[in-house]
């Protein structure tokens, strides 16, 4: 991260906007990028009140700030208020980048792509694959989505309301020839379907620190060998779901490649360049170990 000193009338700014926002790692992996990019920029988290948005989206522009990632529970509110939506964030109707060019704000959504290079990063793929995801919120819109974009031989969504599932599922049907699945978790055909998986996605914060220790949303015995399963959880890294696949002999891969990657995907639209994502993921990881020790305190 720049220090104050080196901070000038040059100084792009860029950050983060959630509520609240000062636990967030971003800042952490976006300014070890722009150290390393060598670029006269800092990248700070706001913390905005859902009744200030408007005024923080009018100070974006006013202020000249060049981005802002919108963590929750902003995302579906900024897309009402920028003024172009890319693709996929108008099929989602959610925002978790913004781009000031020139004063005009275009909203993105790079979770889905974030997610997808995450798997790439790990040498998976999910063309062609039986995808189950578990839960129905604004994560799991995103990857579901990208499922369907990039031909997963099937989807299904297994959430504990089955209404918010099937309306996931009208979504995706909606924006592709796929015909998805919906499956609540109470009925006896979640099982099944979980086993039948070939990649299994958690999207739902169980597991979450503080909570690390609470049960999985699936049991342990619905997960075995053959399957790839993976949580969007990233702190702990290996959560309570990851720890009882790879048990029971399935791959994991866990959060943090999604949320490196949706941020490189945002600095990428923001500077015209390429982000030094590995970068990016050290200094996630080292800000994620710290986290924990000071914890531990």
């Amino acid at each position: 991260m720049r220090t104050i000193d080196q901070l000038d009338g040059e100084t792009q700014v860029a950050g983060v906007i959630g509520w609240p926002v000062r636990h967030s790692l971003s800042p952490a992996m976006q300014n070890a990028a722009l150290a390393e990019m060598e670029l006269n920029w800092a990248y700070v988290p706001f913390e905005v009140s859902p009744t200030r948005l408007p005024e923080a989206l009018a100070g974006m522009r006013a202020l000249g700030i060049v981005g802002l990632n919108v963590t929750v529970p902003h995302k579906e509110a900024v897309a009402d208020l920028v003024d172009e939506l890319g693709e996929t964030a108008k099929a989602l109707g959610a925002v978790n980048t913004v781009w000031n060019k020139e004063g005009t704000l275009y909203g993105y959504n790079t979770d889905g792509e974030g997610f997808l290079r995450s798997l790439r990063h790990a040498e998976e793929s999910l063309v062609g694959k039986r995808v189950t995801l578990i839960g129905a919120g604004g994560a799991a819109r995103a990857v579901a989505l990208v499922a369907a974009r990039e031909q997963a031989a099937g989807l299904s969504i297994v959430n504990r309301t089955l209404e918010k599932a099937q309306d996931l599922a009208d979504l995706v049907n909606r924006q592709s020839s796929m015909k998805v699945g919906a499956v609540a978790l109470s009925s006896k055909q979640a099982e099944g379907t979980v086993r039948d998986a070939e990649i299994v996605v958690d999207s739902t914060p169980c597991g979450m620190h503080p909570h690390s220790d609470d049960s999985p949303v699936v049991p342990a015995d619905w997960l075995g060998p053959g399957q790839l399963v993976c949580d969007l959880v990233y702190t702990p890294r290996e959560t309570c779901l990851l720890r009882a696949a790879a048990a029971r002999g399935a791959r994991t891969l866990d959060g943090t490649g999604m949320l490196v990657h949706q941020g490189a995907i945002a600095l990428e639209r923001w500077t015209g360049r390429p982000a030094p994502a590995a970068t990016m993921q050290r200094a996630l990881l080292a800000a994620l170990q710290a986290r924990e020790r000071a914890s531990g305190e």
